[in-house]
């Protein structure tokens, strides 16, 4: 089974305010990080026939990137808020190298486990099931609140884009909110810039 990981582009042209942002490829996603927030502003990465049956059980989150100030497990414990993957693990799982690669704090963001294990996991379900007949380029990332759990700056609200790379239509653009009753609202590209203040970068139409 062929897959091809195409190179990655430019995802955010601009953030409003001005702050530090790291970006690394780390070859199967691209992460812009942020020393201020402790946690990712946002990954991009590209799936095709997504899925596995690599056996995670001895994964765990850590930080392989001296430069990032990120979460610890010591930030996590006792809060509540579980490690939302952004890219999401079960999509490399047809390769364990991949897929342990997913397991890093700038990888993940404080989640209820409403949203995590409910709406967000539904919707990656979703997308990899897409991905078995297109390719696709998934963008994903959240909007910082004044909640913090040690270090860490809870987002209010997380957000995922889902582009065809074959097509270059847009075939999602969710609003999930971070909370104990996580909704989901499917929203137009402009109106999620217009919230989070940014303009998004999806690839070229041909």
């Amino acid at each position: 089974m062929q897959r091809t990981i195409l190179t990655f582009s430019l995802i955010l042209l601009s953030w409003g305010p001005v702050f530090s942002q790291l970006i690394v490829n780390k070859g199967i996603y691209k992460v812009a990080f942020s020393n201020t927030f402790y946690a990712p502003r946002y990954i991009s990465y590209y799936l095709y026939k997504g899925g596995g049956d690599c056996n995670r059980e001895n994964f765990y989150f850590k930080n392989d990137e001296p430069r990032f100030q990120c979460a610890t497990d010591e930030d996590y414990k006792g809060s509540h808020y579980e490690k939302g993957h952004l890219a999401n693990a079960e999509d490399f799982a047809y390769d364990c190298v991949k897929d342990e690669l997913t397991f890093r704090y700038y990888n993940c963001l404080p989640q209820t486990t409403n949203l995590n294990r409910g709406i967000w996991k539904a919707k990656e379900t979703l997308i990899r099931k897409w991905s078995q007949t297109d390719r696709l380029y998934i963008i994903c990332g959240g909007l910082f609140g004044k909640n913090k759990i040690g270090n860490v700056t809870v987002p209010s609200y997380c957000w995922k884009v889902v582009q065809s790379v074959s097509t270059r239509k847009v075939l999602f653009c969710g609003w999930f909110s971070n909370s104990n009753k996580a909704t989901l609202e499917e929203i137009s590209l402009t109106e999620l810039e217009k919230r989070i203040k940014s303009t998004i970068i999806l690839l070229k139409q041909r």
